[in-house]
């Protein structure tokens, strides 16, 4: 999965520098890494569903904010949201629990996931994805990292969380 996504990246043209850590499975995991990321803004990764399992959503916002599910379903026009079950994360984005990052959406071939962006992540230098594995944090701009979500799917949103 990792070298699928490197060599995506790469063939877009687009800069990325790659930190390889312990493997840590929580935000509180990679903070107890130290400032190894340049200062980039790690991003916590969601992978939800509406209340009746038709729309799924790849939900990603800075490390230290609150996900109020309630409040995001309404800006995005959607029923209830819960997390999604692993034989979902599977299905659509071919991912184990831990290991969920926007970079897996070019697994989504049917393109059913939408990908919600927090509107901040736009405003900063540097973001910090893993390439699908909890050993590794790429370092990458907003701006690439929306030319690859865009290359994947035409369903991106950016919304305020």
């Amino acid at each position: 999965m990792k070298d699928t996504i490197l060599n995506e990246l790469n063939s877009q043209g687009i800069n990325y520098k790659e930190v390889e850590h312990e493997a840590v499975y929580t935000i509180e995991d990679m903070d107890k890494l130290g400032n190894i990321f340049e200062n980039a803004k790690i991003c916590k990764n969601l992978f939800v569903r509406d209340q009746k399992g038709k729309r799924h959503f790849l939900i990603v916002m800075p490390e230290e904010k609150r996900a109020p599910l309630l409040e995001i379903a309404q800006k995005i026009e959607s029923t209830k949201l819960s997390f999604a079950s692993e034989e979902r994360l599977m299905k659509y984005l071919k991912l184990l629990p831990g290991s969920v990052s926007p970079l897996a959406i070019i697994n989504d071939e049917e393109k059913d996931v939408e990908v919600i962006l927090d509107e901040d992540l736009k405003n900063e230098k540097l973001l910090g994805v893993h390439p699908c594995v909890n050993t590794s944090t790429l370092l990458i701009t907003p701006q690439d990292l929306e030319k690859y979500i865009k290359k994947a799917t035409d369903k991106l949103k950016y919304i305020k969380i």
